[in-house]
């Protein structure tokens, strides 16, 4: 479709995964229902993914996707960065609200990340891990900073942080403390053929950023998104899966001159020296007491030295949020990573590998298949990695492990962990 009406080609998709017992993750997808509003707000997307015990994580990140896109629409006379900033932030005192309500729900909290597509740039508001990346030709990057531990660190001047730092604290997030602070990234340029991805970090942690953008740029969103979910549950599901993929088209994508603007300056507290001589001590007597094969006070003096990290970073984040100036403004220090993503004839044998794995699987356990269709994509991905075109040879891979995954599933009947 040309014109206004086909500027975006979008899909999403949420998936428990394998291994939990409900979906703590949550979506909500927003195209502008008119021009005029495409002009004045874009397209919104937002991923959440929760966190606390019972249905409390559910129930925080529904809050979120509930309220960001209703808030962030209302606030039409207001700038796009205020409207988004305003809008997560009455998230997290909904959230907050509900949790101080009741025992079962006290600290739950959840992720936040919006997308909003404008005309001039996309605009991101963010809290916590779940990420946001643009893929631009080759090249895919990290358009959001994850508010975790390890990131924190490493922010901080941290030259290597150690193995046994845990890579899922998160040291932000929506709904804990009355108040939060929101990273506004952008706008940063939209130039037509711009592929958007948000994920929950039950995708970012299974599939690194080069297969990422490698079936990104091979697979249209429909097809991307469930090729990235059933290949996060080929390697164990550990967690749910939540992704949404928007790739804007035609000529209506124009690109500002944001890149231009000036960005802010990060605004953070001064930490206290003793702070981190106190954590980095810690962290010292606990490897101490490892190499002594001393496990208890190992265990003690590195728990307390993480701790101790994690609340100085906390401290040094928890700022005042300042607001967003009116128009002309560029927000946050995004991309925060970059990586060339060119198709290649390993990824290719990868998924060969894997079809390979989940055919053997299927006959083993007496599964039904349409040999036919699945021989012809297979026949389609070995001609097409004949031709060096790995681009559609990744492409047809994904269609048959889709349609194997498919059967497995329609048949009741497990495939097991394959794939890594």
């Amino acid at each position: 479709m040309d014109g206004w009406q086909g500027r975006l080609e979008y899909a999403s998709i949420s998936d428990i995964g394998l291994r939990r017992t409900n979906n703590q993750d949550s979506l909500a997808v927003m195209p502008a229902s008119s021009q005029n509003l495409w002009q004045q707000c874009g397209d919104l997307f937002v991923v959440a993914d929760g966190m606390g015990a019972h249905a409390a994580g559910e129930l925080a990140s529904k809050i979120s996707t509930d309220t960001v896109p209703l808030v962030y629409q209302k606030l039409i006379d207001r700038t796009p960065a205020e409207a988004a900033l305003t809008a997560v932030e009455e998230a997290n005192a909904r959230i907050h609200s509900r949790g101080q309500a009741s025992v079962d729900f006290h600290g739950m909290g959840t992720t936040t990340t919006a997308l909003a597509l404008l005309p001039y740039g996309a605009l991101l508001a963010h809290v916590g891990d779940s990420r946001a990346y643009r893929l631009r030709g080759t090249r895919l990057e990290q358009l959001t900073f994850d508010h975790s531990l390890v990131w924190e660190m490493r922010a901080a001047g941290a030259a290597k942080v150690p193995d046994f730092i845990p890579k899922n604290v998160i040291t932000r997030s929506l709904g804990p403390n009355p108040s939060v602070q929101v990273d506004l990234e952008g706008p940063l340029p939209i130039v037509p053929g711009d592929t958007y991805m948000m994920c929950s970090d039950g995708l970012s942690g299974q599939i690194t950023d080069e297969e990422l953008g490698m079936l990104l740029g091979s697979l249209p969103p429909c097809e991307a998104v469930k090729a990235l979910v059933d290949l996060a549950n080929l390697r164990g599901g550990p967690d749910n899966i939540t992704v949404i993929i928007a790739k804007t088209l035609g000529s209506f994508w124009t690109q500002a001159a944001s890149d231009r603007i000036p960005r802010p300056k990060a605004t953070l507290r001064a930490v206290n020296p003793a702070v981190w001589i106190v954590a980095g001590v810690l962290g010292l007597a606990g490897m101490g007491a490892l190499l002594l094969q001393l496990y208890i006070p190992a265990a003690v003096g590195l728990v307390a030295a993480i701790l101790a990290a994690a609340s100085g970073l906390i401290y040094r984040q928890s700022g005042e949020t300042q607001g967003p100036e009116m128009n002309g403004q560029r927000y946050g220090r995004g991309p925060y990573s970059a990586t060339i993503c060119t198709p290649s004839v390993e990824f290719v044998a990868h998924l060969a590998g894997v079809l390979r794995e989940l055919r053997d699987a299927a006959s083993q356990a007496d599964l039904t298949l349409n040999v036919e269709g699945l021989h012809a994509s297979q026949d389609r991905a070995t001609a097409a990695n004949q031709a060096g075109d790995f681009s559609q040879a990744i492409r047809f891979y994904c269609q048959a492990i889709s349609f194997v995954l498919g059967e497995f599933k329609r048949q009741g009947k497990p495939p097991g962990r394959r794939g890594k």
